[in-house]
């Protein structure tokens, strides 16, 4: 009796400290969320920028650890539960000569990203993140790596920031790719399911990939809905890759099961796990009468998250990022589609 008492106190105590800056990033959140519909714009970056505004919130000690919650915590629960809206079998109607090309592209990406970063005199985490993004998802795809990339040091840029600077840069090259891509799919005259492959391998955000696909016909809309599920589907194993590579060296071994245990605990994040638990309950037909409902959770989670990325940043932070992290993400988002192009010209 004594414990359960102890544990809804703590639970109590935990909810009085998140509270105000939770209810701060929910504000924000809902302000995005109706901005966006008066003006068909992408609320993932509305939020970001209107969290931006009211950065000197994050800095304060009652709205402090509310912030850290929706930006951490309420982030990976998003992530995690973007697995509700893949199965295994959509991914293997695709076929294996359009899996592999997806796969190639893909890879190729994160290591052009990487490379430009280098070559840019960029830090190797901006690289791996605008690869990461470009690649996969878009912000989500940047926010669930950047959840895993080791903490910066004192005289570091932290993750946080950078994956700003992609979401940012993600979410206005996608929305361009958008109204661009399909007037490329007519130009080169594609077939409907090379037009799906292009525009469902390119384009950054579920939602714009679908207004594209649709925007040239039902068939080519069906064809890149699922080329990019199976891109989403890949983001479990590019974040466990970077959180695996991350952490190598990063701390020196222990020996014995536990230690076993502990070092994959924490290099599969717990959002990873819940991840590949939705898309395999999914997969089994276990979530059909809640799918709608997972699906609304996991982008308030994410809107809440980005909400509190955005506080914890200002406009001073973006402007000083520089020339530069634009034209790697410019470089890599023209990569991604050039090589979807060469795919479908040499298929063809």
């Amino acid at each position: 009796m004594f414990a359960r008492t102890s544990f809804l106190d703590a639970s109590a105590h935990s909810l009085k400290r998140v509270w105000p800056g939770t209810a701060t990033c929910l504000l924000i959140a809902l302000a995005a969320s109706f901005v966006a519909t008066l003006h068909q714009g992408p609320p993932m970056l509305y939020a970001l920028l209107f969290g931006t505004v009211v950065h000197y919130q994050s800095l304060e000690d009652r709205t402090a650890p509310g912030v850290d919650f929706c930006s951490r915590t309420l982030l990976r629960l998003g992530v995690g539960l973007l697995g509700a809206r893949i199965t295994w079998e959509q991914v293997a109607s695709l076929g294996a000569p359009t899996v592999l090309i997806v796969l190639g592209a893909v890879a190729s990406t994160l290591l052009c990203g990487w490379w430009l970063a280098k070559a840019l005199r960029l830090p190797a985490a901006l690289g791996v993140l605008a690869g990461g993004a470009t690649a996969i998802c878009g912000a989500s795809a940047a926010l669930a790596i950047a959840a895993v990339l080791p903490r910066a040091r004192e005289d570091e840029t932290p993750p946080e920031r950078h994956a700003l600077i992609v979401v940012v840069m993600a979410t206005l090259l996608s929305t361009v790719a958008m109204v661009a891509y399909p007037v490329i799919a007519r130009r080169l005259q594609l077939s409907p399911a090379d037009a799906g492959l292009f525009i469902g391998g390119s384009i950054h955000d579920v939602a714009q990939v679908v207004v594209a696909g649709y925007s040239l016909s039902p068939a080519a809309g069906d064809a890149a809905s699922v080329v990019k599920l199976l891109r989403v589907s890949l983001l479990v194993v590019v974040v466990l890759g970077v959180s695996i590579a991350s952490r190598r060296g990063a701390a020196p071994r222990e020996r014995g099961p536990k230690a076993l245990a502990r070092r994959l605990g924490g290099l599969v994040p717990g959002f990873l796990w819940l991840f590949v638990a939705m898309a395999t309950l999914n997969s089994l037909g276990l979530l059909r009468q809640v799918e709608h409902e997972l699906g609304i959770a996991s982008r308030a989670c994410l809107m809440l998250g980005v909400a509190g990325l955005g506080m914890k940043t200002s406009f001073p932070h973006l402007s000083r990022a520089g020339w530069r992290p634009v034209l790697l993400m410019v470089a890599t988002g023209a990569w991604l589609a050039l090589v979807l192009l060469g795919a479908v010209w040499t298929r063809g």
